[in-house]
C-alpha cells in the first residue's frame, strides 16, 4: 500500500519534479488535514525555514509536527513518509531539522540522504554530489552555494559534509552509502535491519536509480520502518509516481485568462539568475526596473521610493510591456547570518509593496528565487492553499489562484527557483506564459 507522502519543504520550490498536488502555506491542523484528504498522494508544507535563522526554524519544524501529528490521528492516517525537502545544493538547516521532526516524532530507524535533483543537473556518485552542467562535473563545494553567508560548507562527499554539519556528532565513517543499481533480494532485509538513526546516503544518476529502491521502502515502511527523508526533488518524483501532468509545459499559457501584460520578479542572486536576467531584458517586449536593495531596507525614504517604482510599473503597463522588477545584482556580504535574513525580509516586503499596487487583470506573475517567492504566496496574496498545476520548465512550478482570490483570481504563477535552468530558462517561461492559446 501506498504511504501517504508528507513533505517539509524549506522554501516553496521543493514541489518541482511533481504535479496536481496541493501545497499549504499554513499549518494549523484543519489546514494539515485537508492536505491529508486530498485525492494526490503527496502534499507539500511550505515553512519556508531556510529564511529563518536557526533557532526559528526549529521552532517551526516543531509546531508543524505537533500539529501535523494531531492531523494524522484525525484522519486515522499510519501508514506515512516524512520528507524534510531541501535544496539540491545542500543548503538548509541540517540537522537542525531534522533532529526537531525527531523531537516530536520520536527515533526513526534511519534517515535518508538523497541530493539529486536531477532536472536542475544535480547527481551523487560514490556518494559525492555533484552538479553537471555543459559536459561536465562540477563538485557542489567548489561552487558559489558552498560559500553562502548562512549555509556555506567544505565538502562534497556526502558521509563528510554530514559530519561536518553534525560537528563531529556523526562521524564519517557512521555514515553509509547506497547504490540502488546494486541492490537485490537482500536490500528488504538491509532495511529492516537499520536502527537508532542510521545515516544512509542513496546515490543518484538518474530517475530509474530511485525508482529502484521505492518499492522496497514502502514495503518496510508499511511493516513498521520509522523512516525520514532529507532530499531535494527528484526522490519525490519517485515516490509520487505521477502519470504525466495534464497540460503539456509548451501549452500552459492556456491557464491565462487576460490580455493584459503580466509581471516578473527577480530576486535571486546567484550568477545563474543573473544571467537569465541578462537574456530577458533584450527582449522588446519586457522592460527593467531595478529596485535598489540599499534602498529597501527600513528607513524614512522608503515609502516614497516604492510609490516611484510602483509609478513606474504602471507606466510599463500602459506601454503594453511586461515590467521586469529586479533588484540590484552586485551587494556586500553580510557578516552574520541574522543580517543576511533580515535584509532579505525587507528586500521581500519592498516585493510586497509593489505587488499590493499593480492591476488585478494581470496575465501572470513569474517569481524567481526562494524568498521572494514564499513572500509573494504567503505575504502578498495572503494564500492558506494552493494547486500545483505541473512544470512550466524542468524544475519551475506553476500554480495558480483560486477563482474566488479577492484580488487576483486564477491568476498563474510561476514558481522559479534561482539555480535552475541555463540562461535562456526565464525567457522561455515568458515566451510560454505569452503564447495565445
Amino acid at each position: 500500500m501506498r504511504p501517504q507522502i508528507i513533505v517539509f519543504d524549506d522554501d516553496p520550490t521543493g514541489s518541482q519534479t511533481v504535479h496536481s498536488c496541493l501545497l499549504v502555506l499554513r499549518w494549523d491542523v484543519e489546514t494539515l488535514r485537508q492536505g491529508l484528504r486530498d485525492v494526490a498522494p503527496i502534499f507539500f508544507i511550505l515553512a519556508n525555514t531556510r529564511a529563518m535563522v536557526e533557532a526559528q526554524a526549529i521552532a517551526t519544524t516543531r509546531e508543524i509536527c505537533i500539529n501535523l501529528k494531531t492531523a494524522l490521528q484525525a484522519e486515522k492516517i499510519e501508514n506515512f513518509i516524512l520528507v524534510s525537502r531541501s535544496d539540491s545544493t545542500l543548503r538548509g538547516h541540517f540537522p537542525a531539522e531534522t533532529e526537531a521532526i525527531a523531537a516530536e516524532f520520536g527515533e526513526f530507524d534511519a534517515c535518508f540522504h538523497a541530493p539529486a535533483f536531477f532536472e536542475g543537473g544535480r547527481i551523487t556518485r560514490a556518494g559525492n554530489h555533484y552538479i553537471a552542467e555543459e559536459n561536465s562535473l562540477t563538485p557542489v563545494h567548489a561552487t558559489e552555494f558552498a560559500k553562502d553567508s548562512v549555509f556555506g560548507f567544505k565538502d562534497s562527499f556526502l558521509p563528510r559534509y554530514i559530519a561536518e554539519k553534525t560537528k563531529g556528532a556523526i562521524a564519517a565513517a557512521e555514515v553509509e552509502i547506497i547504490e540502488p543499481r546494486a541492490t537485490g533480494n537482500d536490500f528488504s532485509v538491509y532495511l529492516q535491519a537499520l536502527q537508532h538513526n542510521r545515516q544512509v546516503v542513496i546515490n543518484g544518476e538518474t530517475q530509474a536509480d530511485f525508482d529502484q529502491i521505492v518499492p522496497s521502502l514502502f514495503a518496510a515502511v508499511a511493516q513498521g520502518k520509522k523512516f525520514l527523508f532529507r532530499s531535494a526533488a527528484s526522490l519525490l518524483t519517485s515516490f509520487a509516481s505521477l502519470a504525466p501532468q495534464p497540460i503539456p509545459a509548451i501549452a500552459m499559457g492556456h491557464y491565462c485568462h487576460s490580455s493584459q501584460p503580466g509581471i516578473i520578479l527577480v530576486g535571486s542572486h546567484v550568477q545563474k539568475t543573473s544571467d537569465q536576467l541578462t537574456q530577458l531584458l533584450n527582449l522588446e517586449t519586457v522592460q527593467g526596473v531595478e529596485l535598489d536593495i540599499y534602498q529597501c531596507q527600513p528607513n524614512g525614504d522608503r515609502p516614497q521610493y516604492l510609490a516611484t517604482i510602483s509609478a513606474k510599473i504602471q507606466q510599463i503597463f500602459q506601454a503594453n510591456k511586461t515590467p521586469v522588477l529586479f533588484t540590484t545584482r552586485k551587494f556586500v556580504a553580510h557578516t552574520s547570518s541574522e543580517q543576511a535574513i533580515a535584509y532579505g525580509q525587507n528586500i521581500s516586503d519592498s516585493f510586497n509593496f509593489v505587488i499590493r499596487h499593480l492591476p488585478t487583470d494581470i496575465r501572470f506573475i513569474i517569481s524567481k528565487g526562494g524568498n521572494t517567492t514564499n513572500a509573494l504566496l504567503r505575504q502578498a496574496l495572503k494564500l492558506q492553499t494552493v494547486r500545483l498545476l505541473g512544470q512550466i520548465m524542468p524544475g519551475c512550478c506553476l500554480v495558480q489562484t483560486e477563482a474566488t482570490h479577492p484580488l487576483f483570481p486564477k491568476l498563474p504563477i510561476v514558481l522559479f527557483p534561482g539555480n535552475v535552468g541555463d540562461r535562456h530558462t526565464l525567457a522561455t517561461v515568458y515566451h510560454r506564459l505569452q503564447k495565445k492559446t
